[in-house]
């Protein structure tokens, strides 16, 4: 029995860990790396194991960095089986034809690019994976999982997926190992989420195993409290749309966005909020997600599945417009003030959010509210970071706007979750501490008890 770990081993993305076992190679997640340009390497790179000798993988949810190489996997060989939870599968499929349209429209700009400057023997730029690579892999979607039900994956091997309160369909994975008369008893976190949330119920209580691999994203802090949270984001609003400003919140098209919705709508209830505020979602992505939380009340907690069997939507407010169009998008920009814009992406890397800041970060009437995570090198760590301008296609842009960061809507446990999550899970004789900024892992390590903790490197192996 063998681990070996193939990304987000010294950072926050790229997750991809391999299991070795009674004759098969398993994947646990395969996952994109996302932050500045020179991250594109780290994704075309080899995965340090070849794509066809892999039998299985296992996905713990649908974000980007978890499922985002699963394309890539397939075009280089992969012809194995995915296994993950319902609500997983719509999630990955969105996620990863998304991402597949990006990559050959990144690669049109970059050909379209040289071709201005007049390099001829430039080499010609080339799609990470396509739209076809993207639906290729999909064919290799099979069995569903189901939260606390075990499923026998191959002789000797038994996964169980547990709901892990990150993202609608998210779960941590329990693996029971049995080769040549030994036992072993893994559980990958997959990434947990923030107790006390909106829509989806806490993490479950993890069973007594002998191996952790588990997420460190804030492994160094604790959270704001969600409620005062709320209110900060509330009165953010309310001050802007005094001010005949806009409002701007960079979403992850998954969860963020609908949590977001979720509180709005409370909000305007409560009446908290302006009850004619318009607000537009604007990115197409978020709003098929939604569509697809609309479809999963089986993941929902208690109070969200009230509301629903109640017969109202928990995503819908007044004022609330779709936007799907880029015509529409763009119609957005004429509006001066009064108006709450989320658009993707969260960490300001792509979509339509980059320009609406543009339109929108030089008046200090308007605001940015960022309710996510922000990984080094990306936009929005610039903005919160407090640059005094930044630059978006190309054109310097003034920051003038106000900035809120507001922390209490994370997706992902804290350092003090973390650890309560940890200790449920007996005495493991070892934890291996992944996806997490070094600082990060090595704040969590010293908190931990009567375990050896490891933090491996990229392509390490360990027996099991």
């Amino acid at each position: 029995m063998k681990i070996s770990f193939h990304g987000a081993d010294k950072g926050v993305t790229g997750s991809c860990h391999m299991i070795e076992c009674a004759g098969n190679k398993i994947l646990i997640d395969c996952g994109l790396y996302q932050g500045g340009h020179e991250i594109a390497e780290e994704n075309a790179a080899d995965f340090g194991f070849e794509a066809a000798d892999i039998d299985y993988l296992l996905l713990t949810h649908a974000h980007l960095d978890h499922c985002g190489r699963i394309p890539l996997l397939a075009k280089r060989g992969f012809t194995g089986e995915i296994i993950t939870t319902a609500a997983s599968v719509e999630l990955a499929r969105l996620v990863m034809l998304d991402s597949a349209g990006l990559q050959e429209e990144e690669a049109r700009y970059q050909q379209r690019r040289a071709k201005r400057r007049g390099k001829k023997n430039a080499r010609i730029a080339e799609p990470l994976y396509t739209t076809l690579d993207a639906l290729n892999s999909l064919e290799f979607l099979g069995r569903r999982a189901h939260y606390r039900k075990p499923i026998d994956i191959a002789p000797g091997i038994r996964a169980t997926f547990l709901d892990a309160g990150h993202i609608l369909g998210s779960a941590s994975i329990l693996l029971e190992l049995e080769e040549a008369g030994r036992e072993h008893r893994i559980l990958f976190s997959g990434d947990l989420g923030y107790s006390g949330r909106a829509i989806l119920r806490n993490p479950a209580t993890p069973p007594e195993v002998d191996t952790v691999v588990m997420e460190t994203t804030y492994g160094d802090r604790l959270h704001k409290q969600l409620q005062p949270s709320i209110e900060e984001l509330y009165d953010a609003i309310n001050d802007t749309v005094t001010k005949g400003g806009n409002v701007i919140i960079p979403t992850f098209a998954l969860e963020r966005s609908q949590e977001i919705l979720y509180y709005l709508r409370e909000g305007v209830e409560n009446k908290k909020l302006h009850r004619y505020v318009n607000v537009f979602l604007d990115s197409p992505m978020a709003i098929s997600a939604t569509e697809i939380f609309r479809r999963h009340p089986e993941c929902y907690d208690a109070d969200t599945l009230q509301i629903s069997r109640d017969g109202k939507d928990p995503f819908q407010l007044p004022g609330l417009h779709f936007t799907r169009q880029t015509a529409d998008s763009m119609a957005i920009n004429n509006i001066e003030g009064g108006a709450i814009i989320m658009a993707g992406s969260g960490m300001c890397t792509g979509g339509r959010v980059r320009h609406h800041l543009k339109h929108n970060l030089w008046n200090r009437n308007n605001a940015v509210i960022f309710v996510g995570y922000a990984a080094n090198g990306t936009l929005a760590r610039q903005i919160i970071d407090g640059a005094k301008s930044v630059k978006i296609f190309g054109e310097e842009i003034r920051v003038r706007a106000s900035i809120y960061t507001i922390g209490g809507f994370s997706a992902h446990a804290d350092q003090a979750e973390l650890l309560s999550w940890h200790q449920q899970t007996g005495n493991p004789a070892r934890t291996f501490l992944v996806h997490g900024e070094t600082e990060s892992k090595q704040a969590f390590a010293r908190k931990l008890k009567g375990t050896e903790v490891v933090m491996p490197d990229l392509g390490e192996t360990f027996e099991l």
